[in-house]
């Protein structure tokens, strides 16, 4: 019983780290539309942005982005490079914005970079030198190599999602802490029904619908003034 306790505390922590807002991968530098979406008004307090979140959670890219994330895992656990990264060049085709695309691909590269360093690394950090990795392939290949539970490291992504848009909501609205952590609260049914339809979704049912926050993404571009990248 005590190799096991220890064993689920090391898998554990090891999402903890892998779902931490310190991780240094520059997620909290983008607001994926969620910008735009305050200056135009369309967000403006903590009930429109709980409503922004559950639908990306519902149907956005954080949703495909788990999906896809389960396939990596599994691929990654048969040892079969080639879906690896065929499941991350659909990804990238998946991507409705060039904001949304050059994240993901700045993000998965910072977090390659990050296990190439980490001792154990990632034996073949090296070879995505030469193509683009978006952040869910480089998460659940991490997740993979520390020996978090697929299930666990889904929910941790999505989590990890949330957590970053209520942060740029708190300063953004602005909202205060305790409405931000009011806000992770209420949103723990979404997270656990997003990582649950991931898990389930067929190859077929795969797809993304979030247009609000993908056109929102490409107007950010052209805003006057920013705090965020995207």
């Amino acid at each position: 019983m005590a190799g096991v306790m220890i064993e689920h505390d090391a898998s554990l922590l090891r999402l903890l780290q892998l779902a931490s807002p310190s991780l240094p991968v520059g997620a909290y530098s983008y607001s994926e539309g969620l910008e735009y979406a305050v200056h135009t008004g369309q967000v403006k307090d903590a009930a429109t942005l709980r409503v922004w979140l559950e639908d990306g959670l519902h149907d956005g890219s954080a949703l495909l982005d788990a999906a896809v994330a389960c396939r990596v895992y599994e691929a990654r656990q048969r040892d079969d490079g080639a879906a690896v990264r065929q499941w991350n060049r659909w990804l990238t085709a998946s991507r409705e914005s060039e904001e949304l695309r050059q994240q993901s691909h700045d993000m998965g590269r910072a977090l390659l970079r990050l296990l190439r360093d980490l001792k154990p690394s990632l034996p073949d950090c090296e070879s995505w030198q030469d193509e683009p990795c978006n952040f869910a392939t480089a998460y659940a290949l991490a997740a993979t190599h520390w020996g978090i539970p697929c299930s666990d490291a889904i929910t941790g992504y999505l989590q990890g999602w949330a957590a970053n848009l209520v942060n740029a909501g708190v300063k953004l609205i602005p909202l205060g802490q305790t409405a931000g952590q009011q806000m992770l609260w209420d949103l723990q049914a979404a997270i656990h029904v997003a990582a649950s339809t991931a898990i389930a979704a067929t190859d077929d049912e795969l797809g993304v619908g979030g247009w609000g926050m993908a056109l929102a993404s490409m107007a950010h571009e052209t805003q006057y003034t920013r705090l965020f990248r995207s």
